[in-house]
């Protein structure tokens, strides 16, 4: 039976792992079901924002009116968006491609399948099963697949998810009528981007505010202006049965409360209700590998498993389910698997930061007020709107405007950041340095002060000019945080990496 080092399972942040252990000499295998390069390349993030910055566009030249400035009715050229979205997921083509011809690599394509602790095999789709094969070591990243609810009707009618939208169902051109069920990241994205494209939207979610993880003002003010740009919502409902109609697809849509059904007729059905761990698909319960009650693998802070021999990251652990969150993990787990002679690093998930790139763009990053309060801590509340400040004014927001986003800052009795929660333009960037601060938490041991000379001492003593001592004041709090993937923050938080001395 083949053995190898390491095995990786999904090739999406797992590829960063497999780097890792190829420059340190490992035998590996890395397997995928889907497109190298996993759901941010593939379906996700990247792909998606491809369609949103269009969307965007649409949306400012509306709102350019309440400066003074009006542009034509925007003309979408639906192919052209297309093709630059199919171009950029097309480099999982070249990933595929460098896999092949590396050394001390094996692809398997097909759904891993352990049968018992050390031990795996592949159901290749394209050349039949594989031959089992031992690992001495395993990581899980193969990450969630769309969660359906079981409504009447449903596979019949037939409908989309996120997997299936950037693959066999992309559209020709928008829908005329789109139902999405599911008022979360992803749905809210989908509302944006079809609704700015003319489509006729209607977003069904169960719970009494579209996106239920957020402060309830910010989903106030999202759903507010959902209807203004004529989106249909209907909270505190549920999808309780779909058919075919001899003009496209109907949704019967029954109120929580109120029992009363409403048909909600579409071209097409979005479902965006959530995701489901796929750690059910790789049998992880022959390997021992523990799972909780909604089917994630269970880790602890330094990503390990119940099993010495198997770790896991990424969105198969439940955790945070970003790519930013996932390349967090990676850095982590990259250095308790590969550098021995470092002292192994804990995950820290206090301060992750996520946005909701929809109109209008929310982040979010610590607790809400509501989880604050129930901790029983005392807390400061303040709040400050777009049209308070110039800039604000300058971009066409006043006091009144239905549309005017704000920022919500939640701190201790000692000014120590709790939460914080944006709703607005630019709210992804103007959420990361709260981050940076967040994770700044350095301080200045007795031992370190005593090796500070007395002419630092002296230097430093000027109030606002320099650090009390060397830890602080450094760019570590950047290089430790999490950046929103994508938003511009990248583009000031990554030239850490290319930090070089100057000549």
């Amino acid at each position: 039976m083949k053995q190898y080092d390491l095995v990786i399972i999904g090739s999406g942040v797992g590829l960063s792992i497999l780097e890792v252990a190829l420059h340190h000499g490992l035998n590996c295998a890395i397997i995928e079901k889907d497109s190298l390069g996993g759901t941010c390349l593939n379906r996700g993030c990247i792909p998606s924002k491809v369609l949103v910055y269009p969307a965007d566009l649409v949306r400012e030249a509306g709102h350019a009116r309440k400066i003074g400035v009006s542009f034509p009715d925007p003309e979408i050229d639906w192919p052209k968006i297309s093709r630059r979205m199919w171009s950029y997921i097309s480099h999982n083509e070249s990933i595929e491609n460098s896999l092949s011809a590396a050394d001390q690599v094996d692809l398997y394509r097909g759904t891993a399948q352990f049968t018992g602790p050390d031990t795996i095999w592949v159901p290749d789709e394209k050349h039949g099963r594989t031959e089992p094969f031992k690992g001495t070591r395993f990581v899980i990243a193969a990450g969630v697949r769309t969660f359906v609810p079981p409504i009447s009707g449903l596979e019949s009618a037939g409908y989309v998810t996120s997997e299936t939208f950037f693959g066999s169902q992309f559209p020709k051109s928008p829908w005329k009528k789109l139902a999405i069920i599911g008022g979360g990241a992803i749905g809210l994205e989908f509302a944006h981007i079809f609704s700015a494209f003319g489509t006729e939207v209607t977003m069904i979610e169960k719970a009494s505010h579209l996106a239920p993880l957020e402060e309830p003002a910010v989903s106030s003010l999202l759903e507010t202006e959902f209807r203004h740009q004529g989106i249909r919502v209907m909270t505190q409902c549920t999808a309780s049965a779909a058919s075919l109609t001899d003009t496209g697809k109907r949704l019967m849509v029954k109120h929580e409360i109120s029992g009363e059904e409403q048909a909600v007729d579409c071209d097409e059905i979005f479902v965006a209700a959530g995701v489901r761990s796929n750690a059910d698909l790789l049998h992880v319960e022959k390997s021992g590998v523990q799972t909780d009650q909604r089917g994630y693998i269970i880790t602890n802070t330094y990503l390990e498993t119940n099993l010495p021999n198997v770790f896991a990251l990424g969105d198969i652990n439940g955790k945070f389910q970003f790519r930013h969150k996932a390349n967090y993990e990676a850095e982590i787990l990259v250095n308790n698997l590969f550098h021995s002679e470092r002292e192994k690093k804990e995950v820290d998930y206090r301060s992750v930061p996520w946005a909701v790139f929809t109109s209008p763009q929310i982040a979010h990053v610590g607790l809400r007020e509501d989880e604050v309060r129930a901790k029983g801590i005392p807390y400061k509340v303040a709040y400050n709107d777009y049209a308070s400040i110039a800039k604000g004014y300058a971009m066409g927001y006043e006091e009144d405007d239905p549309d005017n986003g704000f920022t919500k800052l939640i701190v201790d009795e000692n000014m120590k950041i709790l939460g914080v929660h944006i709703v607005g333009p630019q709210a992804a960037i103007l959420l990361q340095p709260f981050v940076y601060l967040m994770n700044a938490g350095l301080r200045c041991t007795q031992k370190t002060l005593k090796q500070i000379t007395a002419r630092q001492k002296r230097i430093r003593s000027i109030a606002g000019i320099f650090p009390p001592c060397s830890e602080a004041g450094t760019l570590e709090p950047i290089a430790q945080s999490m950046v929103i993937h994508p938003s511009l923050s990248e583009l000031t938080a990554w030239a850490i990496e290319g930090l070089e001395w100057a000549e």
